[in-house]
């Protein structure tokens, strides 16, 4: 049972297609922002579990990465050469 009673302002171009979506779907306006309302915070919610996920997995991954800090310029020949040099000396036996 609802209760509560939340009151906000909108356009008169929004109000009208509320209630032609409402009377479209024979529903009331209170159904179609309840329903609004709902698919928004779900999908607020995922994103905020995809974000919490990505944040995860980066932090998961940090130590496995270095970093080539004294090669000036960045050439593609020169971080080539200095990845597998970084590479064969950490994977050598």
């Amino acid at each position: 049972m609802k209760t509560e009673v939340y009151s906000w302002r909108v356009s008169s171009e929004l109000k009208q297609h509320l209630e032609r979506e409402a009377r479209r779907r024979k529903a009331s306006i209170s159904s179609i922002l309840d329903t609004a309302a709902r698919e928004w915070l779900a999908k607020s919610r995922a994103s905020i579990a995809d974000d919490e996920e990505q944040k995860r997995l980066h932090a998961a991954v940090a130590p496995l990465l270095g970093s080539i800090s004294r090669i000036i310029p960045y050439s593609p020949e020169i971080l080539r050469e200095t990845v597998r040099r970084r590479v064969k000396q950490r994977y050598a036996r």
